[in-house]
């Protein structure tokens, strides 16, 4: 731990998050929901830094029934964001919150009311995509399960593709690895990374290697032939073809692109919530409901995902090449 940052890690997150500008409420708000928590852990005979996710769930569990469901997603993400911003600065050595959020996140995406968009419904949107750029936006995120900030930073040398329309040499984490996606956990947003200041951040706390199988990979050598001339030396993968052109894609632009898409489908309602519409993050929730069906591996599904659990690591970073690459050639759906 830090020098700097002491024992009181509380006083020191909201004075951070001071700095950054939160505003007197915001910085109320936090104080609040992670002065409960420790009060609840003090009962249990823990401290903050000594808390697991089996902890955090329980705190959670507890809340039910005595506030709304959605005031327990506000204190969740409130506790995830105190312990990944600890985390990153060194203070604990992971994100306790990363697994609840999680099952939080896989209980919502099995509710019933929430719109079930088949593999078979998802080919034939896919099938409706003309446009280049579109078509690879798409496939990457349902492919992959990234982000939309986290495809907004893909720069060229995250990406090794076999016979690819251009020259690029691959950065060192994927040399030898053909079909490849590196995902760096380190771009933050308003930080300069690879030579460029970013406008999103990689919300993973572990690098991550991902295949790429036949179809993204073709529909990635389509759109590189038509790529427009990046504005950026950092060599984004994705970039505008509209008014912004050749500027690297943001997290706005992705929404965009899905939300129009979606609208066209039928599938995005003004108005309408998380329930029906879909959005790239549901796109992350296809990936992870789909492929952890057919896969029935959860530890190979969490590893593409990002996620910070170190015995999944462990185990799967230890033979990439061989059971991850393997399981997720075997069961990734097909959508073209």
């Amino acid at each position: 731990m830090s020098d700097a940052i002491g024992e009181d890690h509380v006083e020191y997150f909201l004075e951070d998050i001071t700095y950054q500008g939160k505003t007197e409420r915001t910085r109320a708000a936090y104080e609040r929901v992670l002065g409960d928590f420790e009060t609840y852990l003090e009962s249990r005979e823990l401290g903050l830094a000594e808390a697991n996710h089996r902890d955090c769930m329980a705190y959670i569990h507890r809340l039910r029934g005595s506030v709304a469901e959605s005031t327990v997603a506000t204190y969740a993400s409130y506790l995830h964001r105190f312990y990944d911003y600890m985390a990153r600065v060194g203070a604990f050595e992971e994100n306790p919150m990363t697994i609840v959020l999680e099952e939080i996140d896989e209980s919502i995406s099995k509710d019933p009311a929430r719109r079930d968009v088949s593999v078979v419904e998802m080919q034939s949107f896919v099938a409706s995509l003309g446009h280049p750029l579109h078509r690879a936006v798409v496939l990457t995120l349902l492919k992959t399960g990234v982000r939309a900030g986290e495809l907004c930073n893909i720069d060229r040398r995250d990406i090794a593709l076999s016979d690819s329309p251009d020259e690029s040499r691959p950065r060192v984490q994927i040399k030898g690895r053909p079909n490849s996606l590196f995902v760096d956990s380190e771009p933050t947003n308003g930080h300069t990374y690879n030579g460029e200041q970013r406008t999103a951040s990689n919300k993973r706390k572990r690098d991550t290697t991902i295949p790429v199988d036949g179809e993204l990979a073709r529909v990635l050598r389509e759109w590189l032939a038509v790529r427009p001339d990046p504005r950026s030396q950092a060599d984004p993968l994705f970039v505008s073809t509209t008014d912004e052109w050749g500027r690297r894609l943001t997290p706005d632009m992705v929404h965009h692109i899905v939300v129009s898409l979606a609208r066209d489908a039928g599938w995005y309602r003004g108005g309408g919530g998380p329930e029906e519409n879909v959005t790239p993050h549901y796109f992350r929730h296809f990936f992870t409901t789909h492929l952890r069906d057919r896969t029935g591996d959860r530890g190979v599904v969490k590893y593409l995902r990002g996620d910070v659990a170190q015995d999944v690591i462990d185990t799967y970073t230890h033979d990439w090449g061989g059971r991850v690459r393997d399981v997720y050639e075997q069961y990734v759906y097909s959508l073209l």
